[in-house]
C-alpha cells in the first residue's frame, strides 16, 4: 500500500495514513475495522444486485429488439418460468407491458419499452460507479485500520 512509502511517516496524513486511526484504542480500532468491513461487504452486495439488475435490462432491451423485428402472428414460445414454456401467437408487438416493479406494469409502445431499458441501465450504471467508489473509500480505511490495529497489538505484545 502506498503509505509505506514516502519520507518519515511523520504528522498529518502523509502517505495516506489516517491521524484519527493512531490516536485510537485497540478496541476502538478493532470496532471501526468490523463496522468498515461490514459496510464494505453490504456495498459489495449491492454493487452484485446492481449488476444483476443491469444484466436482466440489457436481455429485456435484447429481447425488445428481437421482437420489434419478428411479424405479427409469428408462433412463439412463451417462458412462464425459467424451464416452462407454452406456445404463443405474437399479436402486437407494438405494444409491450413493462414491469416497472411491486407487481405493476405499464402498456408502453416498443420504442417507450427500450427507451426505458437504456435509461434505467444507465442510471444503475451511474449508481455503480458511485458505490464502487464509497466502497473503495471504505475499504481502504478499514485496511488502514487493520494496519494500525496490527501495529498496536505489536507494540503492546513487545511491551510485554
Amino acid at each position: 500500500m502506498a503509505s509505506r512509502g514516502g519520507g518519515g511517516g511523520g504528522g498529518g496524513a502523509v502517505g495516506g495514513r489516517i491521524p484519527e486511526l493512531e490516536k485510537m484504542s485497540v478496541e476502538q480500532l478493532k470496532a471501526i475495522k468490523e463496522q468498515t468491513d461490514l459496510e464494505v461487504n453490504l456495498l459489495q452486495d449491492s454493487l452484485t444486485n446492481i449488476r444483476t439488475a443491469t444484466t436482466r435490462l440489457d436481455l429485456a432491451s435484447i429481447a425488445l429488439q428481437d421482437l420489434s423485428i419478428r411479424p405479427q402472428g409469428k408462433k412463439m414460445l412463451v417462458p412462464l418460468t425459467a424451464s416452462l414454456y407454452v406456445p404463443g401467437t405474437l399479436d402486437d408487438a407494438e405494444k409491450v407491458l413493462v414491469d416497472v416493479g411491486t407487481g405493476y406494469f405499464i402498456e408502453k409502445t416498443m420504442e417507450e419499452g427500450k427507451d426505458y431499458c437504456e435509461r434505467k441501465i444507465n442510471l444503475l450504471k451511474s449508481n455503480y460507479d458511485q458505490l464502487l467508489e464509497v466502497a473503495s473509500k471504505k475499504k481502504s480505511i478499514a485496511d488502514e485500520a487493520g494496519m494500525v490495529l496490527q501495529a498496536k497489538l505489536k507494540q503492546l505484545s513487545a511491551a510485554s
